[in-house]
């Protein structure tokens, strides 16, 4: 719902000097929203911090959770609770992949989840995975989450904290 109204206000201004009706505006927006809802899962391959590959076929049959996030974002850490939580409760139907979007050393990262207790794979922005990283679009803000269904297709995108309520929403 975010991303629609930023379409609206990036493209009303527009509408009066093109003379194009509130209708037109939300229509054209609309649009921009169902094609982006299209996006599918790209073809991917990362390390995690535990030496394992994660690819589209690992995932397979299951909805695909990822989450861009970084140690010094305050809502990136908020959400971990509840990836947690539900990675606990459905990690048969779910695949978290915590992407740690900063140049930040493996014990760093190690000893920060720890702490937080996070048990689904993350993956470093390192040499083996930067390029993976880009492959799910461009990070504009953190954190950011793209959910896609079994299929592969996208079915939520996040730029901002997300909940265990809207995790279930988009999954179930």
């Amino acid at each position: 719902m975010k991303k629609f109204l930023i379409i609206l206000a990036l493209i009303f201004p527009l509408s009066t000097t093109q003379a194009m009706t509130f209708d037109e505006v939300v229509a054209k927006a609309k649009a921009i929203w169902q094609k982006e809802k299209t996006v599918e899962l790209p073809n991917f391959s990362v390390v995690d911090l535990n030496g394992k590959t994660h690819t589209n076929e690992t995932i397979k049959g299951k909805y695909l959770v990822v989450n861009f996030w970084a140690t010094w974002c305050p809502p990136c850490i908020r959400e971990i609770p509840a990836f947690v939580e539900f990675y606990n409760q459905h990690s048969d139907k779910v695949e978290i992949l915590g992407m740690n979007h900063e140049q930040a050393d493996r014990s760093t990262i190690v000893e920060f989840t720890d702490t937080y207790m996070v048990d689904y794979p993350i993956i470093l922005f390192d040499d083996k995975n930067k390029a993976q990283f880009e492959l799910f679009g461009e990070v504009v803000g953190m954190p950011t989450t793209y959910i896609y269904n079994p299929d592969g297709k996208l079915v939520e995108y996040r730029v901002g904290e997300i909940d265990i309520t809207a995790l279930k929403k988009a999954i179930f």
